[in-house]
């Protein structure tokens, strides 16, 4: 089965299920030169992991409860596809995995799955490699009624905070300036 095959088996499989008005949140990522961690093998004895390997972290959630569908493809090596239901912790991996996938119907570089989603939860999918030397570009998407909106990671926020901050500072030293 090729990667257009599966793709296409898990889009006619989603519809099936009722998605009429899906939407689709797709984005690109790199494993090459990202934080390592020892993935979990998986969902059915979540106390194995394997050996450290590159991954790229998405953060999200949903405002639709529902069934959706996650595909990722790797350009060039086999990639392996992680979700979490609540926190990602990557000193923890065993802690709150959700689903995981390797390859879809045996197709090598195609990993995915399809799984409920609570509506206002947070969610982390997580692409990575099989093994430790499987790393590099990549596309997934995740399809479903609801929109997908990426939660910003806590330093955004703390970023955020600072230059509100840093604008108060300086709009409160032009009022001084003007008196």
């Amino acid at each position: 089965m090729n990667v257009k095959h599966a793709a296409a088996g898990i889009a006619l499989l989603f519809s099936a299920l009722g998605a009429a008005h899906a939407a689709t949140y797709s984005y690109t990522g790199n494993t090459t030169a990202g934080p390592t961690f020892n993935r979990p093998v998986t969902t059915t004895d979540l106390s194995v992991v394997g050996t450290a390997v590159h991954y790229d972290a998405f953060t999200f959630s949903v405002n639709v409860s529902g069934v959706y569908s996650f595909v990722s493809n790797a350009e060039t090596y086999d990639n392996y596809t992680v979700l979490y239901d609540g926190a990602f912790n990557p000193a923890a991996p065993l802690i709150n995995v959700a689903e995981i996938n390797d390859d879809i119907g045996g197709t090598v570089g195609t990993s995915g799955f399809l799984t409920y989603l609570a509506a206002g939860s947070p969610y982390t999918y997580v692409n990575t490699g099989f093994e430790n030397a499987d790393a590099g570009k990549f596309s997934a998407s995740i399809t479903g009624d609801g929109n997908i909106a990426p939660v910003p990671e806590p330093e955004s926020y703390a970023m955020l905070a600072a230059g509100l901050g840093l604008l108060g500072v300086v709009r409160r030293r032009q009022a001084r300036g003007r008196a």
